[in-house]
């Protein structure tokens, strides 16, 4: 189920018969045609226990289930949107920059300690991203929300990105990722650089920078 970017912060997704899609609840702007809006108590895809689990790891955003025949414009908070779109890899991305995605598109959570280890966990913490990542993966399309535009970097093998914590959205691909350190006498009293902790990413796919070090 496409996405057409309408301008920077508003989508229009085509609804047909037989198909579903996600959306954060309250993102409709405006749509022609018999479509229906449901909230979807289960948060997402896969089941009852797939929702606990989503709960447990603090990952479920309210969604809603959108089926029927028409389009719909998709916005939420004058948010950047981003669309990316997935062909049969993961996306990494946290639960609240999800605005809306395929419902053909399998849905997750993972652990952060599983994709850098201790440092993956430590990321977790100081970007206040917590502990578990959501994860789409399949072959469809997904808008994501972020401050100032997006721009996406690729991850070439021998060809890590160092991304600022803060101003990381999403990746998606065959990609490791770590929180590095560069922490010096200047940092410990104060008179830093700002950058002591860089987020780490390495191995094949891209990464998705936003133009800002906020938070949604």
């Amino acid at each position: 189920m496409p996405f057409r970017e309408i301008n920077a912060k508003m989508i229009e997704a085509t609804v047909v018969p037989g198909q579903k899609m996600y959306s954060q609840r309250g993102a409709m702007l405006a749509h022609r045609g018999e479509v229906s809006f449901t909230p979807n108590v289960q948060g997402g895809q896969g089941g009852l226990m797939s929702m606990i689990g989503r709960r447990v790891a603090n990952e479920a955003t309210p969604l809603m289930t959108v089926e029927g025949s028409g389009t719909v414009m998709f916005g939420h908070g004058g948010h950047h949107i981003q669309v990316i779109n997935l062909a049969g890899d993961t996306l990494y991305v946290e639960a609240d920059r999800l605005l809306a995605f395929d419902g053909t598109l399998q849905q997750g959570t993972m652990f952060m300690g599983s994709q850098g280890g201790v440092m993956g966990m430590v990321r977790g913490q100081v970007t206040g991203q917590g502990l578990f990542t959501t994860t789409l993966k399949g072959h469809g399309a997904v808008a994501v929300m972020a401050h100032g535009g997006v721009i996406e970097l690729p991850i070439t093998p021998g060809r890590e990105v160092h991304v600022d914590p803060q101003a990381y959205v999403a990746h998606h691909g065959d990609v490791r990722n770590k929180l590095s350190t560069a922490l010096g006498w200047r940092d410990m009293v104060g008179r830093g650089s700002g950058e002591a902790f860089q987020l780490e990413l390495s191995g094949s796919g891209a990464v998705y920078v936003q133009a800002s070090e906020e938070k949604l």
